[in-house]
């Protein structure tokens, strides 16, 4: 009798580009999606597979319970069947406040305050004392914010100005903004004199306000009369206005607008632990809450494997997996304090993954969206390590990845395609390792990086000199323009913090593109992400005689039944929602009127439906030609006009936002990872457009963790050897050849890499046609 498989069952899936596919993804294994981005791998897994998962699980509660859920509507699908309940890891950016910490992202903070507040000696009170956030328990010198903002006179007023001249180097106390209106027009300073010519009276009222005890008022003029508002003075206002508030929260101005009018320093009262003294009188084995949140993690397990005491212990013991998580994933360097915002791509990765793996459950399904995203290669033998645990406890594990490494570590491979977009949405091939090097023509597992033997020579250098910055440690390094540059090393090890701050300072006309969102949205299409959307509408609008706006879902030329979404969402209460295509403009967005009218027998629907490859035999205006063949070098072409930003994979979003800033000549380009997302031959079409930007004569560097991109280039840095405050140091300068006789981790990997399993010391020395006397690796 043969076994009986257990497998989640999935047939006819329909969702965006998928063309009726049937699955059959078997449990207790780790399943990896591949494919080109764009191939439809996310429609199965998230779009599909998680979609039904989550759907399904809301059903089991009373309908009073449900709707107050989250509401999920059926995938387009014929039959899913034997699923079970999932946790999903997306590739979405670690998102918080100011305030948010690695302990307050990982849940491990309200059980540090709840050990100190149940064994902390001498007792203080309930947990939530122990919150900067509460009353009693933050800091009065800093309001618990654990560092002090003060404006600095000197940054936020020009002296030598007027009011009139924007002397306020502050934009929403400058004119033309109201306040700046209201200092220049109330009467009660000058406004075209210098303010360094002010009487010490004058200059007082205007920066510190009126004296103590006296009131000042000043006339603000608006459209249909004037009256008196009281005068406070600039330094007050500002306090008021900008510093006693979380900074996070501001809507007009961003927090780096008033950050860089201020000082900020460690507050002293507190040191910059955001808590009252009084709260940090209570100690656990010597150490108050302030040590505790500022230990290691390695460190943090050992104080919490101290405690004795059984009430202690039975906290402790809930606080410790956490930890332990973060340990074993490799960030046992960081400590509960640190800021989410200042991790790197690859912590906030393995942070983030950590956060979902905290429960002994099994028989979960696990979806991970490219987990190796930001990782070392040398971080990613700790990452299949973890995905084999969460398999041998029973668990599904779906893996929508890239990476050949993590890959080979799959029970089954299913691969999407054979193309993107509307040539993709089909299973190419689904079964073991092995058959996948016969059926497929897309995914190579014996694939070999190629070394660039003869990189491009620089003839000048940009310079950083003693950067310090986060764990930098007070570093020089000489970087080569007009060549492509990888700077590489284990995440953490200060590579943003050399390039991102110390380089982009020194040469602020660097194009710097980060690992940010785009901001995707269902009105949003690549038209108008590329700015050509305003170009079209005008086309049409010059020949038809008729008014822009009427060619926008936005605006006049919206479908009157839909408002411009080209679907309607019927009430259907409690039953699950239901979208449905508009019936007035079938899903066009637009109203009869818009498409009555046309431009070379096309409406403007017809327009957005022209692929990326077919808009300049049809709009022949410069700025669009130049702008649609940027989305072609990045092998964007088989998109159209039209098509929505929201409804693009990662690998897509990332390569268009690489698109909109490849379009200068001469420049500096910085790019964080553009491998994100990419498969291996997305990556070499997106090589060709780097090195077609460096023979342009523009300079090109790199962050990354590709080892392909890294081969490639004519020029590596590697930083190291460790992440946190054991990196911050440059391991080697130089070209890839050289790089294969270092003996760094990022060395040992492009070995592999290239099929070379020897040691440096075995390799022949070459010389480099770049400044080989330049060469050098740092010995740890």
């Amino acid at each position: 009798m043969t076994e009986k498989r257990d497998e989640i069952i999935l047939r006819g899936l329909r969702e965006n580009n998928l063309k009726n596919i049937d699955l059959n993804i078997p449990k207790e294994k780790i399943n990896v999606f591949t494919g080109l981005s764009g191939s439809g791998k996310s429609s199965v897994v998230f779009d599909t597979l998680a979609t039904e998962s989550r759907r399904q699980m809301t059903l089991n509660y009373p309908l009073y319970i449900r709707h107050q859920m989250p509401r999920y509507e059926r995938p387009h699908a014929d039959l899913m069947q034997h699923l079970s309940p999932v946790v999903v890891v997306e590739q979405k950016p670690v998102r918080g406040n100011s305030r948010s910490t690695v302990g307050t992202y990982m849940d491990i903070d309200p059980l540090i305050r709840l050990l100190f507040s149940r064994i902390g000696s001498p007792s203080i009170g309930s947990a939530t004392e122990f919150s900067s956030d509460s009353s009693f328990g933050n800091c009065p010198e800093c309001s618990g914010y654990g560092e002090i903002v003060a404006p600095d006179i000197n940054k936020l007023i020009d002296h030598t100005k007027s009011l009139r001249e924007s002397a306020v180097r502050f934009k929403p106390l400058a004119p033309p903004g109201w306040q700046g209106r209201w200092m220049v027009d109330g009467g009660l300073f000058d406004p075209d004199l210098p303010i360094k010519d002010y009487t010490k009276e004058k200059y007082n009222m205007l920066i510190y306000g009126p004296p103590e005890g006296e009131r000042a008022f000043s006339k603000y003029y608006y459209k249909v009369g004037n009256r008196d508002i009281e005068w406070d003075g600039i330094l007050p206002r500002f306090i008021r206005l900008y510093i006693n508030r979380d900074l996070t929260k501001l809507k007009v101005i961003s927090q780096e607008d008033v950050l860089a009018v201020t000082t900020q320093a460690p507050c002293p009262t507190c040191e910059g632990s955001g808590l009252n003294p009084k709260v940090l009188e209570c100690k656990i084995n010597g150490l108050n809450i302030a040590h505790y949140d500022r230990l290691e993690l390695t460190d943090l397990l050992v104080e919490l494997g101290k405690i004795q005491d059984p009430v202690g212990t039975s906290i402790a013991q809930q606080a410790y997996p956490n930890v332990k998580q973060l340990v074993d994933l490799g960030l046992g360097y960081l400590s509960l304090a640190r800021n989410m915002g200042t991790l790197s791509g690859g912590e906030a990765q393995r942070v983030k993954i950590a956060r979902h793996l905290g429960s002994s459950l099994n028989n979960i399904t696990y979806i991970f969206d490219e987990p190796s995203a930001g990782l070392h290669p040398e971080e990613i033998e700790m990452l299949t390590h973890m995905l084999g645990s969460l398999r041998d406890n029973y668990n599904t594990v779906v893996v929508i990845e890239h990476n050949l490494a993590v890959i080979k570590t799959a029970d089954e491979i299913i691969e999407m395609g054979p193309g993107a977009g509307v040539t993709g949405g089909e299973v190419v091939y689904q079964g073991a390792q092995a058959g996948l090097k016969k059926a497929s023509a897309i995914t190579d597992l014996d694939h070999k990086v190629t070394i660039n033997k003869i990189p491009r020579q620089a003839e000048n250098w940009f310079g950083v000199k003693n950067a310090s910055a986060n764990n930098l440690k007070n570093i020089s390094v000489d970087i080569p323009k007009n060549v492509l540059v990888s700077v590489c090393g284990v995440s953490g090890s200060g590579k943003s913090s050399l390039m991102f701050g110390a380089f982009t300072g020194n040469y602020p006309e660097t194009i710097a593109v980060g690992q940010g969102s785009i901001g995707t949205s269902s009105r949003s299409t690549l038209a108008t992400y590329m700015g050509i959307m305003d170009d079209i509408r005008s086309i049409l609008a010059k020949e038809t005689g008729q008014p822009v706006g009427l060619f926008s879902f936005n605006s006049t030329g919206a479908c009157p039944v839909c408002e411009g979404k080209g679907v309607t969402t019927p009430d259907v209460a409690f039953a699950d929602p239901v979208t449905v295509t508009c019936e007035a403009c079938r899903g066009t967005r637009y109203s009869e009127e818009a498409l009555s009218h046309r431009h070379k027998g096309k409406n403007i629907v017809e327009i957005l439906e022209l692929s990326i490859d077919e808009t300049n035999q049809y709009l022949e205006m410069p700025k669009i030609v130049k702008k649609v063949d940027t989305l072609k070098d990045v092998g964007l072409g088989y998109l159209t006009l039209g098509q929505t930003t929201s409804s693009l994979s990662g690998g897509e979003v990332q390569r268009l936002k690489l698109a909109s800033h490849l379009k200068k000549v001469g420049q500096i380009y910085l790019l964080d990872e553009p491998s994100l997302g990419l498969h291996t031959k997305d990556n070499a079409l997106l090589l060709e457009v780097f090195q077609g930007l460096v023979d342009k004569g523009n300079s090109v560097i790199l962050i990354e963790h590709n080892l392909n991109f890294i081969a490639a280039s004519d020029w590596v840095i590697e930083m190291g050897p460790g992440g946190g405050k054991r990196g911050g140091e440059v391991l080697f300068e130089g070209t890839p050849e050289r790089m294969l006789q270092s003996e760094t981790l990022t060395a040992k990997w492009l070995r592999e890499g290239v099929g070379l399993n020897v040691k440096p010391s075995t390799l022949p020395a070459s010389e480099s046609p770049m400044k080989s006397e330049r060469f050098h690796e740092v010995s740890r």
